[in-house]
């Protein structure tokens, strides 16, 4: 059985651009799409004050129009992508992290209703990629015309596979130009008495290419039709990741499998996920 992308909406438009992505996506999977609305019985019902039963039967049109508009998004040009909807009576962010086990995808908008509008995510957004136990995508701003490029962020350490496995897997999916990017910069001071030692720029950088070429060895001869382009920068990785996520269909990141530092994020993710100019996938041990 094909495991399903989950898509969460509210009827934004965040939600709803979330839906058409997810379609696409599930396109080159050939996966279901299952659409997630949840809303917490509390939101409209209060206990001592019973609502008319008009008020009700509006409320679920509402609801049930919303998720068709969601469920077209999702099929639109992709007739043959199996949708179904659901509602769930509880919150949001639990209701997406609980559906998303056995999911291949979640997917969610960068925002949603709620919250203050000058947030760059929304607290949905923000649980889900924090605590997905599947690859979460936040769609941003998604792409009219694809340039066929992906870019994704490593650190040089053997720890990635996992993210260089979605990677090239999506690029293979996608037959995109895959760009794996590592940035680097010079050691911080720790102290006020501890001074800086003068070092060669090129030499290190360098040596980061070489660390960079190690990390992704063996991965092209597993997915020989994938281009590859090995990018070293000099300067802050999630800045490097931000600028290159403004030509790239997709940007992907790792993330922390757990902690309280930035929602178990790090802080690279953190800052991919609130300021990318394109769809972020967060993809977790």
């Amino acid at each position: 059985m094909v495991r399903p992308i989950v898509v969460g909406v509210d009827g934004s438009r965040g939600s709803l651009e979330a839906a058409g992505w997810a379609g696409d996506e599930a396109q080159l999977r050939g996966a279901p799409v299952r659409i997630v609305h949840a809303e917490p019985r509390w939101a409209h019902f209060v206990p001592l004050v019973p609502q008319p039963d008009a008020w009700i039967s509006a409320e679920i049109e509402t609801v049930q129009e919303m998720l068709q508009e969601a469920a077209n998004r999702t099929r639109a040009g992709h007739p043959d992508v199996q949708v179904s909807t659901e509602v769930v009576e509880e919150g949001p962010q639990e209701a997406l992290v609980a559906a998303a086990e056995g999911a291949q995808l979640v997917v969610v908008g960068s925002r949603g209703h709620g919250g203050f509008a000058e947030l760059l995510l929304g607290s949905v957004s923000r649980y889900v990629t924090s605590r997905a136990p599947c690859p979460a995508v936040v769609v941003r701003d998604p792409r009219a015309h694809l340039a066929g490029r992906i870019v994704v962020g490593v650190t040089g350490r053997p720890d990635q596979e996992h993210v260089l496995d979605f990677a090239f897997r999506e690029a293979d999916l996608r037959g995109a130009e895959l760009c794996v990017l590592h940035a680097w910069t010079r050691p911080t001071s720790t102290g006020p008495d501890e001074a800086l030692l003068p070092f060669d720029i090129e030499a290190v950088g360098r040596e980061e290419e070489v660390l960079l070429a190690e990390s992704v060895a063996g991965w092209p001869d597993e997915f020989p039709d994938v281009r590859l382009i090995r990018e070293v920068v000099y300067g802050h990785p999630a800045k490097a990741l931000i600028d290159a996520s403004a030509d790239h269909d997709l940007t992907i990141v790792g993330a922390h499998r757990g902690g309280r530092a930035l929602l178990g994020l790090g802080s690279v993710a953190h800052a991919v996920v609130h300021h990318a100019r394109g769809p972020v996938a967060v993809v977790r041990r």
